[in-house]
């Protein structure tokens, strides 16, 4: 068997491992945005951008993905290596900036499983394999002897997905001068509040209900009894939460379904007709409101666990 045959086939395998265990990307996916909340640490710190990390939260940021990875995925420990997928050795490397993995001495002449995302208004990640040797690294390295891919190992990368939608963060999605008066609230509860009336019709995730309560218990402000979903009723406002109720009525209202640990605000009024657009909660039809549709009080969602 030749060398070249033997290096495909390494890579086919890693790659159908890893196609086997994440066949649509989505649990990557969500590892890399878990990944980033949990440098953000918006609980504690309200941050919600990568450029308000400090310059070791940065460089932390690969080791932490390579670690949640392999809690994700369970992949083996690898002998020289981060991982063993399928039995071959593989290295993992993470960078916030497309092409600029770092790849150490002894990652020459195996796999490296190369990861890239982009957290913004609109966040995408990208995930490939790709064979470390010498023609298709960069001369020359840092002071630990790592390297770049040139332009001939970039075009080697074999791509298991490229540009996928990365899990937003609502908070970079709305305009800044929104998120600055949402911020500029005196209580978390306000914060809140303010949150669920700009983020309408958006996935807003418990990490930025965290971010923006600032505060133990954070998911307490959205409930209801006190919290976002009682005090924005009046206005109209339905919170919908990842329940399967909830999600049914945002399917029928032509909204993002929250999956689990997610909100969806919406601003509904009354109809008489069923219909597309419509649902049905309790005896009556609602749909979402037009800006200029006079504001009249939501209704009472379904009832769910606690």
């Amino acid at each position: 068997m030749s060398l070249e045959t033997h290096i495909d086939s390494e890579l086919e395998a890693v790659g159908l491992e890893i196609r086997k265990l994440d066949p649509n990307g989505l649990s990557t996916g969500r590892v890399l945005r878990d990944t980033l909340d949990q440098l953000y640490d918006g609980q504690r710190t309200g941050r919600y951008r990568f450029d308000q990390l400090f310059k070791t939260e940065k460089t932390h940021c690969g080791t932490l993905v390579e670690i949640n990875l392999q809690r994700e995925f369970g992949f083996a420990d690898g002998t020289l290596l981060d991982y063993k997928i399928g039995g071959i050795e593989v290295d993992c490397k993470y960078s916030q900036t497309l092409g600029g993995w770092m790849i150490p001495p002894e990652a020459r002449q195996h796999i490296c499983l190369i990861l890239w995302a982009e957290d913004s208004d609109a966040p995408k990640w990208s995930m490939g394999l790709v064979r470390v040797t010498d023609e298709n690294l960069n001369s020359g390295g840092n002071r630990d002897l790592k390297s770049t891919l040139n332009a001939a190992g970039r075009n080697s990368i074999q791509w298991l997905f490229k540009d996928a939608p990365l899990p937003p963060n609502v908070l970079l999605q709305l305009d800044r001068k929104d998120v600055d008066r949402i911020m500029a609230q005196k209580s978390g509860q306000q914060r809140i509040n303010e949150l669920f009336r700009s983020a309408l019709c958006r996935i807003v995730s418990r990490a930025v209900v965290a971010t923006v309560a600032i505060q133990d218990d954070y998911m307490k402000r959205v409930r209801t009894n006190g919290g976002a979903r009682t005090a924005l009723q009046k206005e109209g406002i339905i919170i919908l939460g990842q329940y399967d109720s909830h999600a049914r009525i945002a399917q029928a209202l032509g909204v993002p379904a929250p999956s689990r640990g997610d909100s969806v605000s919406v601003r509904v009024v009354q109809t008489t007709n069923p219909g597309d657009g419509v649902a049905q909660i309790g005896d009556k039809f609602w749909i979402k409101a037009r800006p200029n549709d006079p504001v009249e009080r939501a209704p009472d969602l379904p009832k769910i666990q606690p």
